[in-house]
C-alpha cells in the first residue's frame, strides 16, 4: 500500500476529508520554502503538492508564475526539490508528497534517472499537467512500475467518452479542475462541481480531490462535503509572495485544512 493509499484509509476511517497544500519548492527562497514545506503537516496538510518552478508554465495563472521565476531565480532546480523531500522524510515518513509540474525537467534529467532519485527521496506521485494519456508510455507506465502514483487531471470538458482514457492508468486520486482555465483565477461552486465529481466516481473507485479556484476555509469545507478531499494552491503562495512570514502562512493553511476536514 502507497502512502496516498494509506493516507486516504486512515482519513476514511476517521470520517475525514483530504486537505492536500499546493506550494513551489524554492519559493521565496530555499530555506523558507523549506521552512514552510516541513511546517505543513503539522498545520494539518494530508498530502503535500510540491511544485517543480518551470520557465513555462502553461497552466498557471500570475500567482504561481510568479511564485516559479522567484523559485529559479533564487537557484532552485529539480535537484534541490528532491532535496526538499529527502529532509521532510528525516521527520515525516507517513504525509505524502506529490510532485507537481511540467515534463521538460523531468525529460532533462532522463526520466529512468529522475524515478530512481524520486523514489529514494521519498516522492509518492506525480502530476505532469503536460503529458496526456497518449503518452503514457513516457512517464506514467514508467513511474507505476517504479512505485510511483500518476495521478491525472480530469476537467469540466473531459466528457463521458474521454473520462475513461484519462482514468486508464491513473492511481493514488483522480485530480479534478474545478473551473475551465488557469490556476488562481475563478472560484470553484460546489453546486457546479458535485455532479461531476458523481459522474467521476461512476467510472473509478479512486478518490476525487478537487483543486483550482479554492481560496478560503468556507469553500475547502464546501468541496470537501462533495468530493474527497480539496487542494488549495494559489491562496497559500499568494501570502507567501506578499512576503507573510512562515508561521502566518502556515496559520492560514490550517484555517484551510480545519475547513477541509469539517467537510
Amino acid at each position: 500500500m502507497s502512502r496516498i493509499d494509506a493516507k486516504f484509509a486512515q482519513l476514511r476511517a476517521e470520517g475525514k476529508k483530504a486537505f492536500v497544500a499546493y506550494v513551489m519548492a524554492g519559493d521565496p527562497d530555499y530555506e523558507t520554502g523549506l521552512k514552510i514545506v516541513k511546517g505543513l503537516p503539522g498545520a494539518g496538510v494530508d498530502i503535500i503538492e510540491l511544485g517543480m518552478p518551470f520557465t513555462d508554465p502553461m497552466a498557471d495563472g500570475a500567482t504561481i508564475q510568479l511564485a516559479g521565476q522567484r523559485a529559479l531565480e533564487a537557484g532552485q532546480n529539480l535537484e534541490k526539490t528532491l532535496q526538499y523531500a529527502r529532509d521532510l522524510r528525516k521527520e515525516d515518513n507517513t504525509t505524502p508528497i506529490v510532485m507537481m509540474g511540467y515534463y521538460n525537467p523531468i525529460y532533462s534529467r532522463g526520466v529512468d534517472a529522475f524515478l530512481v532519485d524520486a523514489k529514494e527521496a521519498g516522492i509518492d506521485g506525480l502530476i505532469i499537467v503536460d503529458l496526456p494519456p497518449e503518452e503514457d508510455d513516457e512517464l506514467c507506465i514508467p513511474a507505476q512500475k517504479a512505485g510511483i502514483n500518476f495521478i491525472r487531471l480530469a476537467t469540466p470538458t473531459t466528457d463521458d467518452k474521454r473520462l475513461p482514457t484519462v482514468l486508464q492508468n491513473t492511481s493514488g486520486f483522480v485530480y479534478y479542475v474545478s473551473v475551465t482555465g488557469i490556476t488562481g483565477t475563478a472560484a470553484a461552486q460546489a453546486g457546479d462541481v458535485g455532479p461531476e465529481v458523481a459522474r467521476i466516481k461512476g467510472q473509478t473507485d479512486l478518490p476525487v480531490i478537487v483543486g483550482f479556484g479554492i481560496k478560503t476555509p468556507d469553500a475547502a469545507e464546501a468541496i470537501a462535503k462533495i468530493a474527497d478531499g480539496a487542494v488549495v494552491g494559489s491562496a497559500i503562495v499568494e501570502k507567501i509572495g506578499a512576503g507573510e512570514s512562515v508561521d502566518d502562512v502556515l496559520a492560514f493553511v490550517k484555517s484551510l485544512a480545519e475547513g477541509t476536514h469539517r467537510g
